[in-house]
């Protein structure tokens, strides 16, 4: 029978393998083959020659050849080096964290409910809107695009196919419905229920929304940063109880950081928050590895706390407080606010500043300069006209540096100057006023009314403001420098609550210095048009003036930016002629900063959180790569 393993004696048992015979003896001849082979001493003849010409040397003449080589070994490493340097660039790599410390703790991170700066700072990283306002403008966030109709009515957005939620739910139009509907539903009470009065919006598809206007808005664009909510959370949560749902302070957003871990105390409130970056965020993952937060009960442990070491960021400081802090090991970003301080003129109430004269003079007795340095440390842009820098028609440095700490603050006392004395004393003379020196006062020939008798109107009025620090110095240094040209002045200073109640709402003030939240949009309509003059209106100066309404009513229907930047340049050349208030500063935001978190970007901030606006590109940590290979 015929067998394919036929193992009979004539065949030879020793296995073979693609004709090589694998017998041990043989194996190990031919190993011993190979291995005198590779032992064998052999002669390359240029190593040979390098030697024979090394023995030829003296030894100094081989110490020199040595200490040669050496220096050619490290000059090709050097040019490597520097060819390496040549060709690769320093960029963020993820890494590193930051602690932030927060006045109060915070109860509604809601973009819809926020009420203090710990909510708002929270929510600002926790959620993201349609859009995202960046130093160097609006950018689409969560939509991938949006149109604007030709008549400025209709906004139509499209959401990106990849935005989620911190727990993997997609964003979808649905979601934008339901957070407009909220913000508009008077029950839940939102303080941003005014953006969306009149607003309606629809959705044809899971990914459109269109926002109809009733009439052309050109700030509306910056409505569209607010937080969007998932409607999955928050849909069985009836009106009632919105502010007291968990989901106020544990929230789910979209935005670039998702809420990690949060401490609370004995009676259930948070004393810290941790954030960590939320990787599928639609700019992009950030780089800190985790954001901190720590409440304190008030200012005085807050500061107590950094110098300790225990946080490395403080928000809005004052330059007050920046200058007691005691710590060296520190740096801090500030801008400009877009915010306008003045002292607004009531002419209905006080006749003598209907007198031109008189205004004009008030102003040319200020040294502004003077003020900023004092009373805000230098933290601070003088103002000469109704707009404050960062917004329309003003720039701004888009990047603030990080400065050396400076001098001055509430405390600080400003000293009037000769010059601009003389100037206020000689425009008041020119525009009929004569100066009594045994009174010690101005006064005028009346044509009725006014704050004399015989015919004669002194020049005195009174002044009120709130009994912030700052404003309070401000208020004596401008009374200072009026005093000093012999207006009489008056300062009467009032709790804010007080201030607003019975002051500003019934107009009950003859000047009053306050300050103006214009905003980056510059929508100055509620402050200076004519309509604007009674409570709610913000028209402090009770301004009246048709080409100036005419102004404000264009540029706020406009959504050319060159062209209401025109519009507003037109205006502010209006208001300078008519001088109803002494426009004075703008004061700086102050962000405390470790010496090592670079990224910060700060533009015209609407509020301290919007400086959380590009946290996702803040970083601590850099790695060295190709140019070819980086994202720029």
């Amino acid at each position: 029978m015929n067998n394919s393993s036929d193992l009979s004696p004539d065949k030879d048992p020793r296995p073979i393998s693609n004709g090589v015979n694998l017998d041990p003896a043989s194996y190990s001849d031919k190993t011993q083959d190979v291995k005198k082979t590779l032992i064998k001493e052999r002669s390359i003849w240029r190593v040979s020659l390098l030697e024979d010409l090394l023995r030829a040397l003296t030894p100094s003449e081989r110490l020199i050849l040595y200490g040669l080589t050496v220096i050619l070994g490290f000059s090709t490493l050097a040019l490597l080096a520097g060819l390496n340097s040549a060709v690769s660039v320093s960029i963020p790599s993820a890494g590193g964290e930051l602690f932030e410390g927060e006045v109060g703790p915070a109860r509604f991170i809601n973009p819809i409910l926020t009420l203090s700066q710990p909510d708002e700072d929270l929510t600002e990283l926790v959620y993201s809107g349609l859009t995202r306002a960046l130093p160097n403008g609006i950018v689409p966030d969560l939509a991938e695009s949006y149109t604007i109709s030709e008549d400025g009515t209709t906004y139509t957005f499209t959401l990106r196919q990849n935005a989620v939620f911190h727990d993997g739910t997609p964003v979808t139009a649905d979601d934008v419905l339901f957070t407009i509907a909220a913000a508009q539903n008077p029950d839940i009470k939102s303080p941003r229920r005014a953006d969306w009065e009149g607003v309606q919006v629809s959705s044809p598809d899971p990914r459109t929304i269109v926002f109809k206007l009733t009439h052309a808005y050109a700030p509306f664009i910056e409505n569209t940063t607010l937080g969007i909510l998932p409607k999955h959370v928050w849909q069985n949560v009836s009106a009632e109880e919105f502010p007291f749902s968990p989901a106020n302070t544990h929230p789910i957003g979209s935005g670039p950081y998702r809420i990690e871990s949060v401490s609370t105390d004995d009676t259930g409130s948070a004393t810290r928050y941790q954030l960590v970056p939320f990787s599928k965020f639609t700019l992009g993952k950030a780089y800190l590895n985790r954001i901190t937060f720590i409440f304190y009960p008030n200012q005085e442990t807050l500061l107590a706390a950094f110098d300790a070491g225990q946080i490395d960021a403080i928000a809005g400081i004052t330059p007050s407080d920046l200058t007691a802090l005691k710590r060296s090991d520190l740096n801090f970003a500030h801008v400009a606010l877009p915010r306008v301080f003045g002292v607004f003129f009531n002419q209905s109430q006080a006749p003598v500043l209907a007198d031109a004269s008189v205004r004009a003079a008030l102003e040319a007795a200020i040294d502004k300069q003077d003020i900023v340095d004092t009373v805000l440390g230098g933290y601070g842009a003088v103002l000469d006209g109704p707009i404050p820098p960062g917004v329309i028609g003003t720039t701004i440095p888009a990047t603030p540096g990080l400065f050396e700490r400076k001098v001055g603050g509430a405390n600080a006392t400003s000293t009037p100057s000769g010059t601009a004395t003389d100037a206020a004393r000689s425009i008041l003379a020119r525009g009929g006023w004569t100066f009594d020196e045994k009174a010690g006062a101005w006064n005028k020939k009346s044509s009725g009314g006014g704050s004399a008798s015989g015919g004669k109107l002194t020049l005195s009025f009174a002044i009120a403001t709130a009994d912030e620090p700052e404003l309070v110095a401000t208020v004596n240094a401008l009374a200072a420098a009026w005093r000093a040209a012999g207006i009489a002045v008056t300062i009467q200073v009032y709790p804010l609550s007080e201030l607003n109640v019975s002051v500003i709402r019934p107009r009950q003030y003859d000047a009053i210095l306050f300050g103006e939240v214009v905003g980056r949009t510059a929508d100055l309509f509620a402050f200076w048009h004519s309509s604007q003059r009674n409570d709610p209106g913000l028209n402090l100066a009770l301004y009246t003036n048709l080409r100036a309404d005419s102004l404000l009513t264009q540029a706020r229907t406009t959504t050319d930016r060159k062209e209401r930047e025109k519009l507003y340049t037109q205006f502010a050349s209006t208001i300078a002629k008519d001088d109803p208030a002494v426009f004075l500063y703008a004061p700086d935001f102050i962000y405390v900063i470790p010496p090592t978190l670079h990224g910060v970007e700060l533009g015209a901030l609407t509020t301290p959180s919007e400086r959380f606006l590009n946290v996702y590109q803040w970083y601590t940590d850099t790695e060295e790569v190709w140019s070819i290979f980086s994202r720029d």
